[in-house]
């Protein structure tokens, strides 16, 4: 299992696109979204579900460390850039994982010009990557959010519960 999985990681938007494309000119559908999956989670495998049944092919980005930092605060993220990979590499419905640098998915997504580009219910169709998304030919779907489901909510619990004991 190990071996599979890390054949899913890949080192960055170029290395996916060198797989990517001859899959998408033998028809196959590319599916994008991006996130910084800290701590798996129920919401996140629904998430990730929604997103892979709207093609052939799903691939992840992965917020490095440092834009984990700038986004959630200095505590951020609990696990490194590469576990976080491995972890989301490891599931069955997603294809292709890479970590990404930059403050937002823009750049890779400009790159990689996916079919369609999934984010969860908890934003709307106004998003920043919505124009170039649909500028190279592509859309973009907002999947239901599974309420209840938060890594900020679990992290909060871990330290509530430490502290009770």
């Amino acid at each position: 299992m190990a071996k599979y999985y890390k054949t899913k990681v890949l080192n960055s938007v170029e290395e996916v696109c060198d797989v990517v494309i001859p899959l998408r000119r033998q028809g196959r559908t590319v599916v994008t979204t991006n996130g910084c999956f800290d701590l798996l989670h129920a919401g996140h495998l629904q998430y990730l579900s929604d997103a892979a049944v709207k093609g052939d092919i799903l691939v992840v980005g992965i917020n490095s460390d440092a834009v984990v930092r700038k986004l959630k605060g200095a505590n951020r993220p609990i696990q490194s850039e590469d576990d976080r990979a491995s972890v989301i590499g490891s599931l069955k419905m997603v294809d292709y994982v890479f970590i990404f640098r930059e403050d937002d998915p823009r750049a890779f997504l400009d790159i990689l010009k996916p079919d369609i580009h999934v984010k969860g219910g908890d934003y709307t169709e106004d998003i920043i990557e919505k124009p170039i998304v649909e500028a190279n030919g592509g859309k973009v779907v907002i999947v239901p959010f599974k309420q209840g489901f938060s890594t900020s909510q679990i992290i909060n619990k871990i330290k509530l519960t430490s502290l009770k004991h």
